[in-house]
């Protein structure tokens, strides 16, 4: 088996990309709630601060900080996903060796992570994140994707509607 190289940075910030096996599946964002709920529960269990995240159908990119001193995301991924897939029926195409080791084959194995350098590689990765619905073809302008940090920030930032002078 192949051994991944990762960079473990205690108390590091990292930007992640986690995938689902089917790249044309919704799932993520039609059970935004139980990932959501995921996250949380990761979240209670092995604290961590969600910098920016955005939810795509069939992907999720996030910027993470870690408390000082831990550098285990790798656990809190797989807490994360396996939460979400024990609540989702098993996808069609699972093999033999998958319902051996109790994979449902919703998850691509493992995720991509790259640990943020600077305040200009943050700066990268935040842009990443905010526009890639745009990219994915999703929306048209950037904070208009329900399932992005940067919709919630454009939300509390509008000022409340003035009344009409009659």
């Amino acid at each position: 088996m192949t051994r991944y190289r990762r960079l473990f940075v205690p108390g590091g910030t990292y930007f992640f990309t986690a995938r689902l096996r089917n790249p044309r599946s919704d799932l993520l964002v039609s059970k935004i709630s139980l990932l959501r709920h995921s996250v949380k529960l990761t979240q209670n269990r092995m604290p961590f601060y969600i910098n920016a995240a955005v939810v795509l159908p069939a992907q999720v990119h996030m910027i993470w900080a870690l408390p000082p001193g831990d550098c285990d995301f790798s656990a809190r991924w797989r807490y994360i996903k396996s939460t979400f897939s024990r609540h989702c029926a098993p996808m069609p195409h699972q093999t033999k060796a998958m319902k051996t080791r109790s994979d449902k084959g919703i998850w691509q194995a493992r995720f991509w992570e790259h640990v943020i350098r600077d305040q200009d590689d943050y700066d990268l990765h935040d842009h990443l994140i905010t526009t890639a619905p745009i990219r994915a073809g999703l929306t048209d302008g950037i904070g208009l994707w329900p399932y992005c940090s940067t919709y919630k920030r454009s939300r509390q930032r509008r000022p409340s509607p003035q009344p009409s002078a009659a």
